[in-house]
């Protein structure tokens, strides 16, 4: 079973393929497009090149638990996922997942340019590490 993460952003939108064990993060890659349209349609590019299953949606919660306007911007994106390529979408909160995408591309070394290409794909990559990680302990 392969699992995705999308990591919704204006700008750029990070995605994370699991490998087909379902355990291990494997392709990630940025979509830098402020279009929704265009999103979507390399989504499902992707869907269909990897054989996903299942779409796991960061829910950028505030830090206190409350829900904003970039929530609800991830709701409504869900609902399209699931109307557009009829597969379970969950919400993951992804409070932090940006900072720490940062803080570990910082650490390996990255300067701020590098890391603004690579971020959104990490910190896609750290959504699905957590749902994959909370996928096994479930079981």
């Amino acid at each position: 079973m392969r699992i995705m993460a999308i990591d919704y952003g204006d700008a750029h939108t990070g995605v994370a393929v699991s490998d087909l064990t379902g355990l291990l993060a494997g392709h990630t890659e940025v979509i830098h497009s402020r279009r929704e349209a265009e999103v979507l349609r390399r989504l499902g590019d992707l869907i269909g090149e990897y054989g996903v299953d299942e779409l796991v949606l960061g829910h950028p919660k505030n830090m206190d638990g409350s829900l904003g306007p970039r929530a609800e911007k991830a709701e409504s994106l869900a609902r399209r996922l699931e109307e557009e390529f009829s597969l379970p979408v969950r919400l993951w909160d992804e409070r932090r997942t940006t900072i720490d995408a940062h803080n570990i591309l910082a650490f390996s070394g990255k300067n701020a340019k590098q890391r603004k290409k690579t971020v959104d794909a990490v910190a896609a990559a750290l959504i699905l590490e957590g749902y994959l990680t909370f996928r096994k302990n479930a079981t």
